[in-house]
């Protein structure tokens, strides 16, 4: 007798699916997008050549959440909302380092984590204004 209206053979399957969906939405680490938003990485992100298979041509990308966009209003927009807002405070505690990893492990006293000073990049039309006046 076989199990009818019991475990469907194959369902397995569903576990490793999910898990390539989850490694395609993956977005950058809190610690890489530190290194990012140091001036000579911020420089060289900000100002990428064009390219066609990433949504704007890669001209219009937001550091803090490593996110393309189409246009410069769809990148306002998000600079407003909430997902933003929340990677701004996530960005705000300093990285995790080895030091740290070590203090916790009993090797050194506690010291809390620093925190970083994170603003919103600033837009290429406001720079371009600024300059003309």
């Amino acid at each position: 007798m076989s199990p009818r209206n019991g475990r469907r053979t194959g369902a397995h399957r569903a576990h490793s699916l999910a898990r390539q969906l989850k490694t395609k939405r993956r977005r950058r680490d809190l610690d890489e997008i530190h290194g990012d938003l140091q001036p000579e990485n911020a420089a060289r992100l900000l100002r990428q050549e064009p390219d066609p298979d990433l949504p704007g041509c890669a001209q219009f990308y937001c550091l803090h959440c490593a996110r393309y966009f189409v246009d410069l209003n769809s990148m306002k927009e998000h600079f407003r909302s909430k997902v933003h807002k929340k990677r701004l405070k996530q960005l705000r505690e300093a990285p995790y380092t080895q030091e740290e990893a070590e203090r916790a492990a009993g090797m050194g006293s506690y010291i809390p984590p620093k925190k970083v000073e994170v603003q919103t990049q600033p837009l290429e039309e406001v720079i371009e204004m600024e300059a003309s006046s």
